[in-house]
């Protein structure tokens, strides 16, 4: 049921988003909506069950839910102010905004998983079971799921289309409220049956694989801030690509960096001493294109070097 559910909210999302011709910008606030809707329907799935379950493993659920709303309302607001154009006071635009936006929110994961592993940890040594609502608890997890299931493949389309650090950085919390409510879901099934130890321990295994998740959030969110090189293979193709051009002897001096969803790219390209400045400045031109078009948004600066015995040691670069 859940596999039959999952495939048609995957076909359904994928082909809606398809038969349109949304904008980059258009596609992140989309998925940010959705990000908000999909925490807010939980929450209160979520606060039902547990109020009448008193189960630990759901209020963990409950939890981490909740930080998912918050986290997702500071990645719209994020993202509006990151999509502006650029203006006067930042002539770079407002890429950083997003990355920002990741850094507070591992801030906000770090803090609940913390807190987490001292109620669950309490439980643990004073186990009490669980009398009621355990059914309740089950459909609940179920719908929690299958609404976070529909939202993944959501953002999955908008990442894969937009690039953006900050709906990678909200999936990530979705993607592992998945494993989240499965497990809530076995604890709570073998509770019934007398292991009601087994209802704090998952929440301490949660509340670890959310530490785990947070520490991921914030070191991709640190390398962007702090302008990380792009992949070693993304280099790489910049410079064949640049190279492929007859004119091009060389690169070096490759430098660049991501700011939303935008990639900076500056280099000095080797030129013949004996071409033109107008030949000079049309092979740039043409390069720049060419590896334009290997990014969704990319600005590249180059720097035109006549070749030389030097630059021929410090290239590719």
């Amino acid at each position: 049921m859940i596999l039959l559910s999952t495939e048609i909210v995957s076909h359904y999302t994928e082909n809606m988003l398809r038969s349109q011709h949304f904008s980059n910008a258009a596609l992140m606030r989309i998925a940010s909506y959705a990000s908000v809707a999909t925490a807010l329907a939980l929450i209160t799935a979520k606060l039902t069950a547990w109020y009448i379950s008193d189960s630990i493993s759901i209020l963990a659920s409950l939890i981490d839910s909740s930080l998912d709303l918050l986290a997702s309302l500071v990645n719209l607001l994020a993202i509006r102010h990151a999509l502006q154009p650029a203006d006067k006071e930042h002539r770079f635009g407002h890429g950083k905004a997003e990355p920002l936006a990741a850094l507070g929110q591992s801030m906000f994961i770090t803090g609940s998983a913390i807190m987490l592993l001292f109620q669950a940890s309490g439980r643990l040594i004073n186990p009490q079971p669980l009398t009621t609502g355990i059914e309740l608890g089950i459909a609940v997890m179920l719908f929690s799921m299958l609404a976070t299931i529909g939202l993944l493949f959501l953002q999955r389309f908008v990442i894969i289309k937009t690039n953006s650090s900050a709906i990678r950085a909200d999936s990530l919390h979705y993607r592992s409220d998945l494993l989240i409510n499965f497990s809530v879901i076995i604890a709570l099934f073998l509770s019934h049956f007398g292991l009601i130890w087994l209802d704090p321990l998952m929440a301490i295994f949660i509340a670890v694989y959310v530490l785990f998740s947070a520490w991921r959030i914030l070191r991709d969110a640190v390398d962007l801030l702090m302008d990380h090189e792009i992949t070693n293979k993304e280099r790489q193709q910049i410079i064949q690509t640049a190279l492929t051009h007859s004119q091009a002897k060389g690169v070096h001096d490759l430098r660049t960096r991501r700011s939303g969803t935008t990639t900076f790219i500056q280099l000095h390209l080797e030129l013949d001493p004996e071409l033109s400045l107008q030949q000079a400045h049309d092979v740039s031109v043409a390069v720049s294109q060419d590896i334009q078009g290997l990014f969704d948004e990319a600005e590249v600066i180059i720097h035109q070097d006549p070749i030389n015995d030097q630059s021929i040691e410090q290239s590719p670069a």
